[in-house]
């Protein structure tokens, strides 16, 4: 296989009659999934998704793909294509809209229904969306470009063949193979061979699952858990899943029918995507079943259900706040029963385990993928994956859709399949990969950085700010104030230390002023002081001493004032 490539150039103009694939985001990572294809002076986008930070990242909402790149080629675009309605894959549509709010944006009904209150919330003007579905075709400047129908965890999911006279290239989206999913349309396998017998020249393969060997079960075995376990329970049941999970949350529904609960909605963006699910026909729900939070309280505790966000144990999120007792509509007492229905995030790990302990410790009985069938993927695990190669039968394969370790396990299960290794691009964000003559390489790398939007800011947290946000947020923060005779070189005020975000008493640091006030004196020189010298000093002298005597590595902001 070829290497994951670094420290490369920007590419070269690209060469006639060929097309390039410039990834600016959902390689080597889980999220912000985004490629952009490049013929003729011309560019299709393909998705436009999210990251949501990890615990490293304090104070950041969301980090978006990087579109540097494409800024001042944004005339450019012919269209925007998006493969399904998850977070990672539409987030960032709003934000790209900012810069062109008149992109063509194609994509599934259900999709685009996801997608458009997103730009309602920043005020953008009308989209320019077209509905698609499998089986559809489209012209789209260069691009001929075919949708075919694939099974995700969400409804009207979608792959897409990309015809240009450079090659084929068939992108999978997020895929797994269900034969019986609850919607009734299974992904299209006969499209797919019929694809690959054409002849696919670049075939990009999500590669989420690719280390998990198997098949993915059915949608439909987690049913019966869900139904034992909310029968089963002898008080109210809260049921955590994604917010677009709209399978799942059918499921939930069923299982409260059959035990004669109502259901109550709980989060903002549940209860918009329920009622868009429940609108276009994606989901099934019998009148009178849902009921406001107040109706819902009124209720014997065993005939109550909530179906909430914060899967991820999302701080903010609605069951993280009930697990610590501090949302307004929902309160949990020991015996209740909470299923968190939904997969682990990579990176979510400790909040998601803080949310099940702070449960199970008020008596709450906890069950999640760990301990009882409560969730299956949406993503092709090696059996599938192999079952695609062998109905492609793909020229070059580029995996995308996951962690570098995803992508080499992915170009592997290729290459076990009769794929040369030679013809498997392996790539990083950013890294251009180039189709020629039925041929792809790597031929460059355009800027791929992860931009963070805290609040209202959008790209202006950099590397070194974050670095700064976990040192206050791990080690405290520690500020010292002297004043200092400018002309004689005499400390007139003694430092003052102000302690932030560490446990030890504010009294801990008399000890060390008397050395500051001898430090002071003796870096003062008179008629030549410099304040920034003798921050420094100060700066110096205390961090020798919080890191000897607290062993900690506070944030120290010395300030001084000459007089």
């Amino acid at each position: 296989m070829k290497p994951l490539y670094a420290n490369l150039t920007e590419p070269s103009p690209l060469q006639d009659g060929a097309l390039r694939v410039i990834p600016l985001g959902g390689l080597g990572e889980v999220g912000r999934n985004m490629n952009v294809l490049e013929y003729d002076g011309k560019l299709l986008i393909v998705d436009c998704g999210v990251l949501f930070p990890e615990e490293s990242q304090p104070g950041v909402d969301l980090i978006l793909p990087d579109f540097s790149w494409i800024k001042d080629r944004l005339d450019d675009v012919v269209a925007l294509v998006l493969t399904h309605g998850h977070e990672d894959h539409i987030g960032a549509v709003p934000y790209l809209a900012m810069q062109r709010p008149d992109i063509p944006t194609y994509g599934s009904d259900l999709t685009l229904a996801f997608t458009e209150p997103k730009l309602r919330e920043h005020r953008l003007p009308t989209p320019d969306f077209h509905v698609v579905a499998g089986g559809d075709t489209v012209k789209l400047g260069p691009f001929d470009v075919e949708f075919i129908t694939v099974t995700h965890s969400i409804p009207d999911a979608l792959a897409v063949c990309v015809r240009t006279p450079a090659g084929t290239v068939l992108i999978t989206g997020d895929f797994k193979i269900d034969h019986l999913p609850l919607d009734g349309r299974p992904t299209d396998l006969q499209a797919l061979a019929r694809i690959g017998a054409e002849g696919v020249d670049l075939f990009m393969v999500d590669s989420t699952n690719s280390e998990v060997p198997g098949f993915i079960p059915s949608e439909r075995e987690i049913g019966p858990v869900l139904d034992r376990l909310v029968k089963d329970a002898s008080g109210q049941v809260v049921v955590a899943s994604f917010a677009s999970h709209v399978h799942r949350v059918q499921l939930v529904m069923n299982a409260a029918l059959a035990s004669g609960r109502k259901v109550g909605l709980v989060g903002r963006s549940m209860e918009r995507n329920m009622k868009i699910a429940q609108e276009k026909g994606y989901l099934t729900v019998p009148e009178g079943l849902i009921v406001d939070a107040a109706h819902l309280n009124e209720l014997p505790p065993s005939e109550r259900l909530w179906m909430v966000t914060g899967s991820q144990g999302e701080p903010m999120a609605a069951l993280a706040r009930i697990s610590v007792g501090n949302h307004r509509s929902v309160t949990i007492d020991a015996g209740d029963t909470v299923i968190l229905a939904a997969s682990l995030i990579p990176g979510n790990e400790t909040d998601v385990n803080r949310v099940i302990n702070d449960l199970t410790r008020s008596g709450v009985n906890v069950f999640h993928r760990g301990n009882a069938k409560v969730h299956v993927s949406g993503h092709a695990c090696q059996g599938e994956l192999l079952t695609f190669y062998n109905l492609v039968r793909p020229t070059n394969v580029m995996p995308i859709h996951g962690e570098i370790r995803h992508l080499i396990a992915n170009g592997q299960l290729a290459v076990s399949t009769g794929v040369d290794p030679a013809r498997i691009a392996l790539a990083d964000g950013g890294v251009t990969v180039d189709l020629k003559d039925g041929d792809a390489r790597i031929s460059g790398q355009v800027p791929c950085e992860r931009v963070y939007v805290d609040g209202k800011s959008i790209g202006d947290i950099s590397e070194d700010e974050l670095a700064q946000r976990r040192t206050l947020a791990a080690e405290g923060f520690v500020s010292i104030f002297a004043v200092v005779d400018k002309d004689m070189g005499q400390v007139l005020s003694a430092p003052v230390i102000r302690a932030i975000g560490m446990a030890e008493e504010s009294s801990v640091f008399d000890e060390i002023l008397p050395e500051l006030t001898t430090a002071l004196e003796d870096a003062a020189a008179p008629g030549g002081v410099d304040a920034y010298t003798l921050q420094q000093v100060m700066r110096r002298v205390l961090g020798r001493w919080v890191s000897r005597r607290l062993r900690r590595r506070p944030m120290i902001v010395p300030v001084v004032v000459l007089q």
